[in-house]
């Protein structure tokens, strides 16, 4: 009888108003809250579109009122009932159906719940392990109800728009060829081929660069990724993009398109409007300005280069550095009402300095009069107005300087402690800041290997420019390359692609992979390549990213249904988890066993 009675649902718990007052109703949920006043039960049903108010009345059958007094919290229930006005002292204007309640004419008990490892509401408190272990109970709580339809409406939204825009939405495989893309790749042992593995992908990478020269000239995906790397904050071992490219295209399309795609995603999803255009930003502007290269535009306190006026000091520490080619960075803190720029808040900053490599801090605090006292106040004595004008000093605030032999590790230093500022001292306006970070150098130098890398990857176009000194002067070499970055978080990286054999080829020497190598690797793309391919470039926002953002929270995990924790390991269902040996041999795989100390 629970069965049929289930199927006949007619309201959501959402729905209901002072207009179906009256109405006869059937609504379907879970407890979530249960009040018993003796006479009368209120019953507080839940389901994800909203909570409706039942009430157990106290000319209820005795039937209905034992099955009321039953009840407990997460119980899954069905409810029949007459819909019926609240006395205006009782309306809820917090809640959609806060004017109305529904008179309970029957109750069926769909499913029990036994006690609950933690309270569902709004947030929980419960450790992440708790939370992760059982999921099913955590996505019923309201805020993670709000984020996975915020997913949802995100990607429904990016769909609506490249639907109008003439891009075809077409799947690429899940198992594919080991490449090297910057990280481990997840190995599918063959059980058809002994020895044989198949990778999860890293990305589409490789396989929407044959999509164009397929002639699909605008191609998306909402790709899942995989990358066998540590789990942090804003990184999962699986995530989802937004993976794009594009035929007959420049670096100016690529970034219009974007821009056009997310002023309508977020007009849409957040009723929020976003310039027509993002800033742009040169690498080494964003480096030298902000220190890094996905800064946080909500805020000021820009980095300032005052290698020319240290070099009037007589500070060993800024003359050394800057004899050894290096730099020395300023930085000017507004002074903050109510907050003290004590000994300990400085040294919280050189802490935050010292993980990037800033050896030491120096420090000068502004007097009420102008003057400057402390930390490195007297190496700057009779240049305090030129000090003053080159950082914009005032009363009451804190200059910070950083010197080193090493422009980017000066810069890196003086960007932390620039990002610790803004949120210890509340600087970051709310709002959404999106920026581009545009000219990257294409290579960068590995210490420990000694050679050459792809600074994103090794099918990025270098600019035209600087085609000709590739190999003689990789450091020197900027790539048609681009980042967009959101409330300092690099949500998409993308490129011009290289779609001409031999520049391929150079790419992969320079990168320390042989004519032989690269054939093996990636001879299937040069292969394409050799047939008419077009240009082309394409980028991939990562949806897990940017949703956490728009969600405001800190984690991915907030916005996946199924994450993994921070070991990478799923509580809910306890994988990675062993194997039968009837599988390993299917499969042709013995497990050596770590040895024992």
């Amino acid at each position: 009888m629970a069965e049929e009675f289930f199927n006949k649902r007619t309201v959501t718990c959402g729905q209901l108003t002072a207009a179906d007052n009256g109405r006869k109703v059937v609504l379907n949920g879970w407890v979530h809250r249960d009040r018993n006043h003796g006479a009368l039960h209120f019953i507080n049903l839940r389901d994800r579109y909203g909570i409706t108010q039942v009430v157990v009345d106290d000319d209820a059958s005795p039937e209905l009122s034992a099955t009321a007094a039953s009840l407990r919290m997460e119980f899954c229930v069905a409810v029949e009932g007459i819909v019926r006005l609240r006395p205006d002292s009782m309306v809820n204007k917090d809640m959609h159906t806060g004017e109305v309640e529904v008179k309970a004419i029957r109750i069926d008990i769909l499913s029990t719940c036994p006690a609950l490892p933690f309270m569902i509401d709004e947030e929980t408190d419960a450790k992440e392990d708790t939370r992760l272990t059982y999921r099913y109970l955590d996505l019923r709580s309201g805020g993670m109800q709000k984020r996975i339809r915020l997913r949802h409406e995100f990607v429904k939204a990016i769909r609506q728009y490249l639907y109008t825009t003439n891009f075809y939405e077409i799947e690429t495989p899940t198992l594919i060829k080991s490449t090297p893309e910057g990280a481990r790749d997840f190995l599918v042992p063959s059980r058809l081929y002994p020895g044989k593995f198949y990778a999860l992908p890293q990305s589409p990478q490789l396989l929407k660069q044959i999509l164009m020269v397929s002639g699909f000239d605008r191609y998306f995906q909402i790709a899942r990724c995989y990358r066998d790397e540590d789990a942090r904050g804003d990184r999962q071992l699986e995530f989802t993009q937004l993976d794009m490219e594009m035929s007959f295209v420049t670096r100016d399309d690529v970034l219009e398109l974007i821009e056009k795609l997310f002023g309508y995603v977020f007009d849409k999803v957040m009723n929020y409007r976003l310039p027509v255009k993002f800033r742009r930003l040169t690498y080494h502007d964003s480096m030298n300005t902000y220190g890094n290269d996905k800064p946080d535009l909500r805020f000021d306190l820009p980095i300032v280069d005052i290698g020319l006026l240290a070099t009037k000091t007589n500070f060993d520490a800024f003359t050394g550095a800057l004899a050894a080619g290096g730099v020395v960075k300023a930085l000017r803190v507004p002074a903050q009402e109510g907050v003290s720029f004590s000994r300990k808040f400085i040294d919280g900053l050189a802490e935050a300095a010292a993980v990037y490599g800033a050896r030491n801090l120096g420090w000068i605090k502004v007097g009420d009069d102008g003057t400057f006292t402390g930390g490195v106040s007297k190496f700057f004595a009779g240049l305090e107005d030129e000090l003053s004008a080159s950082l914009e000093a005032k009363p009451g605030d804190l200059l910070l300087f950083i010197a080193h032999p090493q422009w980017k590790k000066a810069c890196t230093s003086m960007g932390a402690i620039r990002s610790k500022l803004g949120k210890d001292l509340g600087l970051i306006r709310p709002g959404f800041e999106f920026c581009w970070i545009i000219d990257f150098p294409l290579f960068e130098f590995n210490e420990e290997t000694e050679h050459w890398e792809a600074a994103h990857h090794m099918f990025s176009m270098p600019q035209t420019e600087y085609i000709s000194t590739l190999e003689s002067d990789p450091g020197s070499v900027k790539g048609d390359l681009y980042d967009l970055v959101l409330n300092g978080y690099e949500v998409a990286s993308g490129s011009i692609r290289i779609h001409d054999v031999e520049l391929q080829k150079r790419i992969f020497r320079i990168c320390n992979f042989s004519d032989e190598e690269a054939e093996k690797r990636f001879g299937f793309l040069l292969d394409a390549f050799r047939y008419g391919a077009p240009p082309h470039g394409g980028i991939a926002p990562g949806i897990d990213r940017m949703v956490m953002i728009m969600a405001e929270q800190t984690s991915i995990k907030e916005v996946i249904a199924f994450p993994k924790n921070t070991a990478a390991i799923s509580p809910m269902d306890d994988s990675p988890s062993e194997v039968d040996g009837k599988q390993l041999d299917e499969l042709h795989l013995i497990i050596k066993k770590q040895a024992t100390v």
